[in-house]
């Protein structure tokens, strides 16, 4: 088993700390027989696995589409660099809507008219995981 090491100042090395750690933690993504991964779109990272509903920024096409994510991150142990190559998620539209509202409001103090009031509602899309591999 590897421990981790504190170098001094006596090494030569002030303040770094050198650890390795065991690859073991990696079987943890395959586990009870649904494979995960993770997937970019919209510019964000999301761990899925397959029958999933998750939440992300909106996509083309209707209710009921096949959609697939190219962009796997990681796949099951698999780490790719920077995505692995020939791995692919698929998924269904299960609705298009929009999120909860958040009200944007600016003023300067001491001037006249300088008051605005925004709102504004993020459209999502919410995808069901059929498919990982």
């Amino acid at each position: 088993m590897f421990e981790p090491r504190i170098q001094t100042a006596a090494d030569g090395l002030i303040n770094y700390v050198f650890c390795v750690v065991p690859y073991s933690c990696a079987s943890e993504f395959v586990k009870g027989g649904n494979m995960k991964a993770v997937i970019k779109t919209g510019g964000k990272q999301y761990y899925v696995e397959e029958g999933q509903e998750i939440f992300v920024e909106k996509l083309e096409g209707n209710e009921g589409d096949k959609v697939t994510f190219d962009e796997v991150l990681m796949l099951g142990d698999k780490i790719g660099n920077p995505t692995v190559s020939g791995a692919k998620v698929t998924g269904t539209i299960v609705k298009h809507g929009k999120g909860k509202k958040i009200r944007i409001f600016t003023y300067k103090p001491n001037t006249t008219s300088t008051r605005k009031k925004q709102g504004h509602r993020q459209p999502y899309t919410k995808v069901k995981i059929e498919k990982i591999g």
